[in-house]
């Protein structure tokens, strides 16, 4: 036996022993206490975010939820244990996940993907070129009839209205809608200030109207990249004299200013384009070189109608299409019946002049209209269509495999006849793609239906692609 003494240099060397022992497995093992709970930890996370980038399906995302944890538990492992061959598989599975989580690219860039694009600047400098001549030749046109200084205005108190009237003036950034108010005379915009004088600008009235809504037309027809106007170059006629409260819009109070009224003529936006008034005109306005614009156009269409047996997909293409080359009434055409107030034609017979009752609908389809044209402009430029899915939503479905392989031929007619028309649906995905190859968001499905027989419609026109 040992005394206490004896064992006590005995239990050290033990000790030391041990410690040693652990050091030394420290020293040769490049991997900590917690080594595979991490890699498993790890795992879990990895695959939640690669869940969650499956579910974009290729499209960026704002806001990752386990894009962060996961790939910061990666790095760390890697940093700690490169040479671990399951440290690696994460590492190769968490690049792929981030390189899809920041958005698919298409390995090629199709230039005719943009044609629209090239189409749509050729078309902008024709419309400009001929609107500089017209507005020229206008003023010319006066002649010795033309208010050659606008500012500051004829002083209204010291001239008289017979010394001005008739006169042609031209206005430069007049401020629409901004300064447009409603006066005891009528409906004007204010163009000037107290020191300056001012000019009324007359708006209630076709002479206003028919520029403006030819305007509008254009953005439509030829040119998606010029935005909501607020400044206008106006050319019109001084008409008379009235005192008005030109800020009678933005305050309760203010002080009646006496001011030209100004019949307007033409409307301009500089380097886009010049409308002007016309009474024979449909909506008693043009812009220059608007008929040229559409002889131009058709010309480029590449999709003039729809066939009858045209496939989902097919139909698709056509929306999106039209959409593109500016074809207004071909993205009309492919648009659901049903969405334009149920009639089966909304035009007057052998015209393209809506029935009464269409309005309403035909206003909700340009207004789609016009943001799709925004979107191909500013956001997307390409779109990818997917295989139709079909399904029978209503009556009763011939195709089907296991109708088709119990029932005879009587036992369909009979089905086929108490079902009433069978109604279809399509759902097409699309993938937007942008003019550098990158796709825009995650597909978006798309709806399409037919009756019987009948060809296929867009039911849903307002989502984007």
């Amino acid at each position: 036996m040992f005394s206490r003494l004896e064992k006590f240099p005995l239990v050290i060397a033990v000790a030391m022993t041990v410690v040693g022992a652990v050091a030394q497995t420290r020293t040769v093992s490049p991997y900590s206490s917690n080594i595979e709970a991490r890699i498993r930890r790890a795992d879990i996370c990895l695959v939640d975010f690669e869940k969650e980038v499956a579910r974009q399906r290729g499209g960026e995302k704002a806001v990752w939820h386990y894009k962060t944890d996961a790939l910061d538990r990666v790095k760390s492992l890697v940093e700690e244990a490169p040479d671990d061959p399951r440290v690696q598989a994460l590492f190769a599975r968490a690049k792929k996940a981030l390189m899809l989580s920041l958005g698919k690219v298409e390995d090629q860039v199709d230039p005719a993907w943009t044609q629209y694009k090239r189409n749509e600047q050729e078309l902008r400098k024709t419309v400009w070129e001929e609107s500089e001549k017209y507005w020229n030749s206008l003023i010319a046109s006066g002649g010795t009839n033309y208010l050659e200084q606008a500012w500051p205005s004829p002083d209204v108190t010291e001239v008289p209205l017979d010394a001005v009237k008739g006169k042609l003036v031209v206005l430069d950034s007049v401020a629409y809608p901004a300064n447009q108010f409603y006066g005891g005379s009528g409906e004007y915009i204010a163009c000037g200030k107290p020191s300056e004088g001012y000019y009324f600008v007359k708006l209630n009235g076709r002479q206003w109207l028919g520029p403006y809504e030819a305007a509008k037309r254009y953005r439509n027809e030829v040119d998606s990249s010029m935005l909501e106007v607020q400044q206008w170059t106006v050319l019109g006629r001084i008409t008379g004299v009235t005192a008005e409260n030109p800020n009678g819009m933005k305050s309760t109070v203010g002080n009646f200013e006496f001011g030209w009224v100004v019949e307007p003529i033409a409307l301009k936006v500089p380097g886009c384009l010049v409308s002007y008034y016309d009474a024979e005109a449909p909506s008693s306005g043009r812009y220059v070189a608007e008929e040229t614009v559409t002889k131009i156009k058709e010309g480029w269409y590449t999709i003039k109608e729809i066939p009858e047996n045209a496939s989902p997909e097919e139909v698709m293409n056509c929306f999106v299409t039209a959409i593109k080359e500016k074809n207004f009434w071909l993205y009309f055409d492919c648009i659901d019946k049903r969405r334009r107030e149920g009639f089966n034609d909304p035009f007057v017979p052998g015209t393209r002049q809506l029935r009464p009752q269409v309005p309403t609908a035909f206003s909700q389809i340009h207004y789609h209209w016009e943001l799709h044209q925004e979107r191909f402009h500013r956001e997307y430029v390409h779109v990818k269509i997917g295989k139709a899915k079909i399904v029978t939503a209503k009556g009763f479905d011939r195709a089907d495999r296991h109708n088709d392989f119990f029932l005879d031929d009587e036992e369909k007619a009979k089905l086929e006849k108490a079902n009433g028309v069978r109604q279809e649906w399509a759902i097409v995905e699309t993938t937007a793609i942008d003019e550098n190859g990158k796709q825009v968001g995650s597909p978006h499905p798309h709806k399409l239906v037919r009756w019987g027989n009948g060809r296929w419609y867009v039911e849903d026109y307002a989502p984007r692609f």
